[in-house]
């Protein structure tokens, strides 16, 4: 009978092991899996991995000087629970095709500018119509982001804008000097979009084009000139087929938006997006606003030292028949606006408002 005894608890043994061995398995499977989404005090503790794309290369300021500096600042204000990985030039999105795929969650978040789907964005077109005077950079920076925040579009209320920044003024870069109206007709100007239309009412014949063909387009003498932030004369090399800039701060501006899908953005808890909340007004401010701004200055220093490129400035009385010109842009703009029920004038009396204020603010 003893030896019997012994011999179940013998057999029993490596079953009660195993069923001690799933036991611990499961125990530290079951530990390690909390330890990955909680907190010793409970909170959650999940790493969020984000992608944003964009089109500029990769060593462009905005990648530079905007997304990395602004990336790690986000990491260290959420102590490392959100990490944002860029995708420059094109590489997981197309510039026209970005917005759509922010949207749709092939990124996470986008940087582009909004002429590239233009119909799409009515009331953020007002904020490039020409006739309306920016100093500079933070200016049209500034103008767009606050005008926005009180216009509330409906059109980009499909994702979470995180900023907007702008180019500012763009001036005529041209291998002929332009001085007046008259000196302007017919001359066939590189221009796009909207650009295209202020240059066709002024007289001038608007040739559309990619930046990346004017170089050669100016140095064959296809175009004449270029409409623009001066900031090509040498980041494209621009200033080494053109002798002339013609200052028009009131013929152009360029949107650009920084934005996020709104599910991803949704699905981050609420004091993380405080975090980037704050992160977003401090960049905006120190960082966005004026990106354009030392671009264009130290564009226009290198034009002049190094080509020998001559600045005009247009006289009051020349400005006021420019700005008179394409004035009429602007009220064909209002009127498609109150065919889409939305209040066009408003919107463009918002927009005049704003530029009044902080041209005052930032001269």
């Amino acid at each position: 009978m003893e030896l019997k005894a012994n011999t179940r608890v013998f057999k029993k043994t490596p079953v009660i092991f195993g069923i001690m061995l799933i036991s611990i398995f499961l125990m530290i499977l079951i530990f390690t899996g909390c330890s990955d989404t909680a907190s010793k005090d409970g909170k959650e503790n999940k790493t969020y991995q984000l992608k944003l794309a964009h089109f500029f290369p990769s060593t462009h300021p905005v990648e530079t000087e905007l997304v990395q500096p602004w990336a790690k600042a986000v990491e260290e204000a959420t102590n490392g629970k959100v990490k944002i990985t860029s995708f420059p030039g094109e590489t997981l999105l197309k510039a026209g095709g970005t917005y759509d795929g922010v949207v749709k969650g092939v990124a996470d978040m986008g940087i582009s500018c909004f002429a590239y789907n233009r119909g799409r964005f009515p009331v953020m077109e007002a904020f490039e119509l020409p006739g309306i005077t920016y100093n500079n950079s933070r200016v049209a920076s500034k103008v767009a982001w606050e005008g926005v925040k009180e216009l509330k579009p409906r059109e980009v209320q499909d994702t979470k804008l995180m900023m907007l920044l702008a180019t500012g003024p763009g001036d005529l870069m041209t291998k002929k000097p332009v001085q007046n109206l008259n000196e302007l007709q017919g001359m066939e100007i590189r221009a796009t979009g909207l650009s295209a239309k202020t240059l066709k009412a002024l007289g001038s014949a608007p040739v559309a084009m990619p930046q990346s063909e004017t170089y050669e387009a100016l140095s064959k003498g296809v175009v004449e000139g270029n409409l623009g932030p001066v900031e090509v004369l040498e980041g494209w090399k621009h200033g080494e087929v053109t002798d002339y800039i013609t200052k028009t701060p009131f013929l152009y501006n360029t949107l650009f938006y920084m934005t996020m899908n709104k599910d991803k953005w949704n699905s981050l808890p609420e004091d993380i997006q405080e975090k980037i909340k704050e992160v977003n007004n401090e960049i905006f401010e120190n960082a966005a606003m004026g990106l354009w701004d030392s671009q264009n200055e130290s564009a226009v220093k290198w034009a002049v030292n190094k080509t020998g490129q001559e600045i005009f400035s247009l006289s009051e009385e020349q400005k006021k028949k420019w700005i008179n010109k394409v004035e009429p842009i602007q009220n064909e703009y209002v009127s498609k606006m109150d065919q889409k029920d939305i209040d066009g004038e408003r919107v463009l009396k918002k927009v005049k408002k704003l530029s009044i204020k902080y041209n005052k603010e930032f001269k």
